[in-house]
């Protein structure tokens, strides 16, 4: 299978969100594989009944979901940002991986590391794009029900680049 977009590195807010609404096997055609560092797999809470876990512990079992371990974590990104997020800059700016994370923060300290990150929305648009889903709006009507933090301002965005809202 020709995967479009190869490896990334994930922050565990966009892999929690995107199971909750069942949108792995479409990202699973997208990627080749997700890395991630152990503290994000522990976030991921592979063994609990949360919503989306069961879904995320198959991914890893298939070997598509990979737990990676991460050199050096810089002091200067933990005072910005939570573990999780400060090994997932570190292993994707150690693997030269774009990252895929939403929380802004962390996107602001990614991007100060010169790691490339996109979030959700533009893993949503590009599904569109591929034709693995035929609407976004939708899956971000869902992701807000399922309580994944995504602001007014950026769900227009979103629907604008997707093509589903006028400019």
């Amino acid at each position: 299978m020709k995967h479009a977009f190869g490896c990334v590195v994930s922050d565990a807010g966009p892999l929690i969100g995107l199971a909750i609404v069942n949108a792995l096997p479409w990202l699973q055609e997208m990627f080749s594989s997700v890395l991630i560092p152990k503290t994000v797999a522990t976030e991921l809470c592979f063994e609990s009944d949360l919503p989306g876990a069961k879904a995320l512990a198959l991914t890893q079992e298939q070997g598509w979901l990979q737990v990676r371990p991460v050199g050096d974590v810089p002091a200067h990104l933990l005072a910005l940002v939570d573990q999780g997020e400060a090994e997932a800059i570190a292993l994707a700016k150690q693997e030269g991986l774009p990252l895929l994370i939403d929380e802004y923060r962390g996107r602001m300290a990614a991007r100060s590391e010169a790691v490339s990150v996109f979030g959700t929305g533009a893993v949503l648009v590009r599904a569109k794009e591929k034709q693995l889903i035929p609407l976004v709006g939708p899956y971000l009507d869902a992701l807000t029900k399922a309580h994944y933090r995504i602001s007014e301002r950026l769900k227009v965005e979103i629907l604008v680049r997707a093509g589903e809202l006028g400019a």
